[in-house]
C-alpha cells in the first residue's frame, strides 16, 4: 500500500524558513511523480512544486509567488522528498499536502490527476 506522511511544518515569522518532508511508503514500482500542494481556507487547493521519479522530467515549481523562494528536493534512497521553504511570508500559510503519481513520471498541477495523498501539515506564518 502506497503511504505518504508529511512532517515539518509549524509556525514561523516572516522572513523565516521551514522544511517539510514527505516520507514515501509502499512504493514498489520505480515510476512515479510526486507533488506538493497547499489549501488555505477557503481557497482552492494549489499546486506549490513536483518533482519525477524520472531525470528526465526533474523538477518544477508552479505558482510565481514561490520560484525562487521553495526548492523540491529527494533523497539518495528516493524514500523521501522534501520541500524547503524560505523566505516565507503570511500569505504562504496554509495546509500542505504530499501526493503521488504512480506508475507515471509526468508531473501535474492538477490535484485529480494525483492518486494518492497525505494528511497534510499545517504551516503557519506570522507577520
Amino acid at each position: 500500500e502506497v503511504r505518504l506522511v508529511e512532517s515539518g511544518g509549524g509556525l514561523v515569522q516572516a522572513g523565516e524558513s521551514l522544511r517539510l518532508s514527505c516520507a514515501l511508503s509502499g512504493f514498489t514500482f520505480e515510476d512515479y511523480a510526486i507533488g506538493w500542494f497547499r489549501q488555505a481556507p477557503g481557497k482552492k487547493r494549489e499546486a506549490v512544486s513536483c518533482i519525477s521519479s524520472s531525470s528526465r522530467f526533474g523538477s518544477t515549481s508552479y505558482p510565481d509567488s514561490v520560484k525562487g523562494r521553495f526548492t523540491i528536493s529527494s533523497n539518495g534512497a528516493k524514500d523521501t522528498v522534501y520541500l524547503q521553504m524560505n523566505s516565507l511570508k503570511p500569505e504562504d500559510s496554509a495546509v500542505y499536502y504530499c501526493a503521488a503519481i504512480v506508475l507515471a513520471t509526468k508531473c501535474s498541477p492538477y490535484p485529480a490527476e494525483y492518486d494518492t495523498w497525505g494528511q497534510g501539515t499545517q504551516v503557519t506564518v506570522s507577520s
